[in-house]
């Protein structure tokens, strides 16, 4: 079973039903057991980093990803569910995020408005490493963003995949039970359901 973590500030559906489509059973919670008792878990995100870590904070799902990561099953973050794995961001100055990895995440810059922003669309990936949720994908393959703000990881080690949009943006990680994506697998056609696959594999589902 994997959790879809609902805080309040995520677009759970569309994952949702990519995980029905690959036949991956799944449940929306935000109880704190339930999502303990559960194989995987994804951390979705639209909004505003600010806005989101209040709602996490406020339904307790802040604490409940914190003792899920420490149980050593996985985790994957989506869009801003990536950004909110870091302790701040450039949008939300005031806020914390949840800190279990390290890096800064940036306003893209618009090339003196050359650049339209927010990022919107397809861009290929330069898949740095081709294991854990990218296992079994071609070289460069095309996945679908939507954001306005990515991460420079502290550490180079962790960072599984970038691609180019203005300036490099680490487009995912991976640190031991933790998997991250600033694109969106659930809206990347069928590369997207394969990097689904390979997290609900991880997860022994």
């Amino acid at each position: 079973m994997i959790a879809v973590i609902d805080y309040g500030a995520g677009n759970l559906q569309s994952v949702v039903k990519a995980l029905h489509f690959i036949g991956c059973d799944c449940m929306i919670t935000n109880n704190k057991q339930e999502l303990l008792s559960a194989n995987g878990a994804i951390l979705p995100g639209v909004g505003s980093f600010g806005d989101a870590m209040d709602c996490m904070n406020r339904s307790g799902a802040a604490d409940g990803v914190l003792s899920f990561v420490k149980t050593g099953k996985p985790l994957l973050g989506i869009c801003l569910g990536l950004q909110l794995l870091f302790d701040s961001s450039e949008e939300s100055p005031n806020a914390r995020g949840l800190g279990l990895l390290k890096g800064s995440i940036r306003k893209i810059p618009d090339n003196d408005g050359t650049l339209k922003i927010p990022h919107m669309g397809w861009n290929s990936l330069e898949l740095c490493r081709r294991d854990g949720i990218f296992q079994g994908l071609p070289d460069n393959p095309y996945v679908y963003f939507v954001h306005s703000y990515y991460l420079t990881a502290e550490d180079e080690s962790i960072v599984s995949a970038k691609t180019q949009y203005g300036t490099s943006i680490d487009a995912a990680v991976a640190f031991e039970n933790i998997y991250a994506t600033q694109f969106h697998p659930e809206k990347s056609g069928k590369l997207g359901l394969q990097i689904l696959r390979n997290f609900a594999a991880i997860a022994g589902r």
